[in-house]
C-alpha cells in the first residue's frame, strides 16, 4: 500500500524562510512527489504556520476551521483555520491563528525569542494533528523537523495514543541544527499543557527540552549529512545531545541534503547577466563583469574575487574571513559579502568596506537576486563554518562553477573534495581548523591555482559543475527508505515486539 506522509515544519521556502530548513522542506516534499509516485500517497502534506509575512496563496483548495485543544484558552480549546494550498508538487497546509502567528518575526523580535513560543508551536502541532484526524485517512509517517515540532511527538504518545490515525503513525525526526533546543522552563510548561510530575515532565524537572523529547520519541532520527551525524555523537558537536543520540544506535543516521537543480541552474537563472553551463561556460565571464560593475569594482581587473553569503552568526565563520581580510586584500583579492544578523559580525565588514570600497563589497541584507549573482560572478565561494550540518551554499557554488573554500566539517567535508589532497578529483579547497590562519592559507592556495590557469583550473571547474546533488536521484530515495523502516519499527512496537 502507498505510504501517507505528513511533514510538520516551522519554515518552508518560498513561504517562510530564515535558513536552510525552509529549502530542505520545500525541495524534499517536491522531490518525493517525483521520485516515489507509486510508493507514496500524493501529494505529500506540509504543515506550516501562517506567519504575518507568508504571501497570500493563489491556489487555495480548501479552508477549514477546527476546534483545537489550547491549554491557555479559558475553555481549553480555540478555533484555528487550516488553509490547504496547491504548492509546487505538494500540498501546503497553513495553520492560521493570529494571536500566535500574526507577528513581526517567526521566533522573536529585536528583544529576543517570544516568551510564549512553547504555546505557539504547541498549538501549531496540535492543529496539524487535528487537521490530519479531520481528513479521516490513514497516516503512516509524521516527518518532524527540529525543536518546533517536539510537541507533536509528545501529543502522539500522550494524547493520541489510541487514536486510529495519529496513534499508529511512525515518527521520523530530522535535525537541521542542534544548537536550538526549544528549552521551555518550568514556569512555562503550562503553555504546552504540561505540569511537573505528569508523566511527561519529572516532578523536579527545571523544564523540558523539546528537541530532546523529539529525539527520544521518534522511531528514527536523522541529520542532514553523514559527516555531521558522526560529529553529533561527540560532545563538541552534539550540543548536549551526543549521549542521547548514541543511545539511538543505528536509528540515528545522516542523509545528505540535496540541491534543487531546477531552481539552481546557471543555464536558466533569470537573475544572471548571461546563461552558462558545464559544457559552455563562456557566460560566467559576463556574470563576473556584471557583479563587479554593480559593486563599483574595476570589471577589467582579473584579480580574484571571493564571495560569501549567509546568516551573520558565529557558527558561519564570518569573523574568520574578516580577520583574514587584511592579508587577502594585500594579495589583490576582492571580497563580496552578503548577510544580515549579529551586529558584532557586521561591524568589521562595514569598516573594511568603507576603508576599501574598490575591493570589498558588503551587502547587509538578504537579497535573492544578488546572492545568485555572487554565486555566478565570484571566482571562489567561502564557507568557513565552525560546524555545518550540511550547507547548501557550497553545492550551489559548485553547480555555478565557483570552487568553494570550506572548513572540513559536517556536510562541507562530505560534499567538497580538496584539490590539494586529491588533485585529479578535487572540486574545491578544504582546510582543517576553523581559524583565520587556516582560512587564509586555503584562500592563498586557491588563488595560486587560479593564477596558474590552464588545464588544472579548467578541470577543477568542470569537476565541480559535474557533481550531482539532485534531490530526486539522491536524497529522496533515502528518505523513502527511512519512512519504510520507521513504519516497520512502529509496527513492531505496537505489536509488543522489540524495536
Amino acid at each position: 500500500m502507498p505510504i501517507r506522509v505528513a511533514m510538520i515544519a516551522s519554515e518552508c521556502e518560498p513561504w517562510a524562510k530564515t535558513g536552510g530548513l525552509a529549502d530542505v522542506v520545500d525541495a524534499l516534499a517536491r522531490a518525493l512527489g517525483q521520485a516515489a509516485t507509486d510508493e507514496l500517497v500524493l501529494p505529500v502534506d506540509v504543515f506550516l504556520p501562517r506567519y504575518r509575512g507568508v504571501p497570500e496563496p493563489a491556489a487555495v483548495e480548501r479552508t477549514t476551521t477546527l476546534r483545537v485543544p489550547d491549554p491557555l484558552a479559558p475553555a481549553g480549546s480555540t478555533n484555528v483555520t487550516v488553509t490547504d494550498v496547491a504548492a509546487d508538487g505538494y500540498r501546503l497546509r497553513l495553520i492560521d491563528h493570529p494571536a500566535a502567528f500574526d507577528r513581526d518575526g517567526y521566533y522573536g523580535d529585536s528583544v529576543g525569542d517570544y516568551a510564549d513560543n512553547a504555546w505557539r508551536f504547541g498549538l501549531f502541532c496540535r492543529a496539524a494533528l487535528e487537521a490530519l484526524r479531520n481528513d479521516d485517512r490513514p497516516l503512516d509517517v509524521l516527518h518532524l523537523h527540529d525543536w518546533h515540532t517536539g510537541p507533536a511527538a509528545i501529543a502522539r504518545d500522550e494524547w493520541y495514543a489510541d487514536d486510529p490515525i495519529i496513534g499508529k503513525a511512525a515518527i521520523l525526526t530530522t535535525l537541521h541544527n542542534l544548537a536550538y533546543h526549544g528549552w521551555t522552563p518550568r514556569d512555562r510548561l503550562g503553555q504546552l499543557g504540561l505540569t511537573p510530575g505528569d508523566g511527561v515532565v519529572g516532578p523536579r524537572a527545571r523544564g523540558i527540552d523539546l528537541l530532546r523529547v523529539n529525539i527520544e520519541r521518534a522511531e528514527l532520527v536523522n541529520t542532514v549529512s553523514p559527516g555531521f551525524a558522526a560529529e553529533a555523537l561527540t560532545p563538541v558537536f552534539g550540543m548536549g545531545l551526543s549521549s542521547l543520540l548514541r543511545t539511538k544506535g543505528d536509528r540515528f543516521t545522516g542523509i545528505l541534503n540535496g540541491l534543487d537543480t531546477t531552481v539552481w541552474d546557471p543555464a536558466t537563472d533569470a537573475d544572471l547577466a548571461a546563461p552558462y553551463s558545464r559544457e559552455v561556460r563562456a557566460g560566467k565571464a559576463a556574470c563576473r563583469v556584471d557583479l563587479l560593475t554593480r559593486l563599483g569594482f574595476d570589471a577589467q581587473d582579473d584579480g580574484p574575487v571571493i564571495g560569501m553569503i549567509g546568516r551573520l552568526d558565529p557558527q558561519k565563520g564570518f569573523d574568520l574571513l574578516a580577520a583574514a581580510s587584511p592579508k587577502l586584500l594585500d594579495q589583490g583579492v576582492r571580497l563580496v559579502v552578503q548577510g544580515s544578523g549579529h551586529p558584532d559580525l557586521a561591524d568589521p565588514f562595514r569598516a573594511i568596506a568603507s576603508a576599501h570600497p574598490r575591493q570589498v563589497g558588503f551587502i547587509e541584507r538578504f537579497d535573492r537576486a544578488m546572492a545568485r549573482r555572487i554565486y555566478a560572478g565570484a571566482d571562489f565561494f567561502a564557507m568557513p563554518s565552525r560546524f555545518e550540518p550540511c550547507g547548501q551554499g557550497q553545492m550551489i557554488a559548485l553547480r555555478y562553477g565557483t570552487p568553494p573554500i570550506v572548513h572540513r566539517t559536517g556536510g562541507l567535508a562530505d560534499t567538497v573534495i580538496d584539490q590539494g589532497r586529491r588533485p585529479v578529483a578535487g572540486t574545491g579547497f578544504v582546510f582543517d581548523q576553523p581559524t583565520a590562519e587556516d582560512l587564509l592559507a586555503a584562500c592563498t592556495t586557491a588563488v595560486a591555482v587560479r593564477a596558474a590557469g590552464g588545464a588544472t583550473w579548467e578541470a577543477l571547474l568542470d569537476r565541480g559543475m559535474a557533481v550531482d546533488f539532485d534531490w530526486v536521484r539522491g536524497s529522496a530515495p533515502r528518505y523513502l527508505d527511512a519512512y519504510r523502516r520507521a513504519i516497520e519499527i512502529r509496527g513492531r512496537a505496537l505489536a509488543g515486539g522489540s524495536g
